[in-house]
């Protein structure tokens, strides 16, 4: 790949996790990247093409983390707990990632709204494919893998994000304990 275009690359994520995409400009990624604005251009159209071409790269960084994960062996629960943990700890420690959310809490900035349902979708569609796999496999009960993967991924967030708010931080063997329990045991008696 194009040297110029990598550094640009970078110049954009490390000025997108500083500032946000609301506070970045075109003219302080070229100036971190050490190229003039026309190269930038040369490369990229627009400020919000460099924020995709990001997005792709962070998704296809979760994705390798998941696989990973899932080439450890061991049941399809375990496998895919350890996937989605592994993509939603990076998302929710990522500095850039964290920075848009930021962004879309504090201004509801397009773009970073945009740039956050890419990641979720991804991360979404990841783990559908997992799940369509295990249903054809005939080692998880027959489900709508789409539904199935949204409710996990949220199920995740809410345990892993949402719940350390107001309380202290669950290990991952508490969440992988609680997505047994709900997801695959059920609470029925």
């Amino acid at each position: 790949m194009d040297q110029r275009r990598d550094n640009i690359l970078d110049a954009a994520k490390k000025s997108f996790a500083l500032f946000g995409y609301k506070g970045t400009t075109v003219d302080q990624i070229a100036k971190i990247a050490s190229v003039g604005k026309g190269t930038l251009y040369l490369y990229f159209e627009t400020k919000e093409d460099l924020l995709n071409e990001i997005v792709k790269s962070l998704i296809a960084e979760m994705r390798k983390l998941a696989d990973a994960s899932i080439s450890k062996g061991g049941t399809i629960m375990e496998k895919l707990h350890s996937a989605t943990y592994s993509i939603l700890v990076y998302r929710k420690e990522h500095e850039l990632l964290l920075k848009l959310s930021q962004e879309v809490a504090q201004f509801g900035t397009p773009a970073a709204q945009h740039a956050l349902r890419e990641i979720e979708e991804g991360v979404i569609g990841y783990i559908k494919q997992h799940l369509e796999i295990a249903v054809a496999n005939g080692t998880i009960k027959p489900c709508d893998p789409e539904i199935t993967a949204f409710v996990l991924v949220r199920m995740y967030l809410v345990l892993l994000v949402d719940w350390e708010r107001k309380h202290p931080p669950l290990t991952n063997e508490q969440i992988s304990d609680l997505i047994q329990l709900y997801m695959m045991d059920g609470i029925a008696l």
